[in-house]
């Protein structure tokens, strides 16, 4: 449980590490935008607001707050822009829609009137969340009254992977690459539990709605002996019910 823990933490102060020349931190799930807005309060109204990719990277957008043009410079030799950038005239903010993984990096902005002035933006990108998938890890003909679980998740990076008991943690592993597989397995005996995937950002549960820690065949051979007790016990009070009848026909005399 510590070293998962620890293993998302380290994957943080990484990243941390990669943008450390940031003047901010964004993050962001695949799919979604996420919205780049420098600081104008001290500055003129006549700017001109210039977006590089990476530190002194390719310029991808440019506003001319003086003249009211707004270029957009989507179509470089990658095209990972293309159809994915807007930028508001007033704020001189850059929005990414629809982002992807190639597009986390660094973000410049240099906004030059009388004075020049510098910002940059560090934006992670997650990947969108998988929900846990939940089996049974016991074997088919354990007569055993307790199991074994199994929470999985798939094609995941910077997660950690969690069980629960309530809201307490019982176990817990963590990941740092992309592209990984993980599994947790509790040995249970027959309370509810959840299982959590998360990153910083976001998280996805999983609840334990069924029971597997009773085996079918066992709570089969458990309702069949309750149906033929019950059934052999109706038996017995009609059987001596009838008994009763038959002495009371003997012993009372006809009138």
């Amino acid at each position: 449980m510590f070293g998962g823990l620890v293993s998302l933490c380290l994957c943080c102060c990484s990243l941390v590490g990669v943008f450390g020349d940031s003047d901010s931190l964004k993050s962001v799930t695949e799919g979604d935008s996420v919205t780049l807005t420098p600081d104008l309060s001290n500055k003129q109204s006549h700017n001109l607001i210039m977006w590089n990719f990476k530190t002194n990277g390719p310029l991808i957008a440019k506003i001319n707050q003086e003249t009211n043009d707004i270029s957009i410079i989507d179509d470089g030799p990658d095209k990972r822009f293309k159809g994915r950038l807007e930028l508001d005239h007033r704020t001189g903010s850059l929005t990414i829609t629809n982002i992807t993984s190639e597009h986390a990096g660094v973000y410049q902005v240099t906004i030059s009137s009388k004075t020049k002035t510098i910002y940059r933006y560090g934006v992670i990108v997650y990947a969108r969340l998988p929900v846990p998938v939940i089996i049974s890890d016991s074997p088919q003909n354990s007569s055993s009254s307790s199991c074994s679980l199994l929470c999985s998740v798939v094609n995941v990076g910077h997660v950690t992977l969690s069980w629960y008991k309530g809201n307490r943690l019982l176990s817990s592993i963590g990941v740092s690459d992309f592209n990984n597989s993980l599994s947790l397995r509790l040995d249970c005996l027959d309370d509810s539990y959840s299982c959590v995937v998360n990153n910083p950002i976001r998280n996805q549960t999983q609840y334990l709605i069924s029971d597997p820690c009773q085996p079918c065949s066992d709570c089969a051979f458990c309702c069949h002996v309750s149906e033929a007790v019950a059934r052999l016990a109706v038996s017995v009070v009609v059987g001596v019910a009838a008994v009763v009848i038959v002495i009371y026909d003997v012993v009372t005399p006809k009138l």
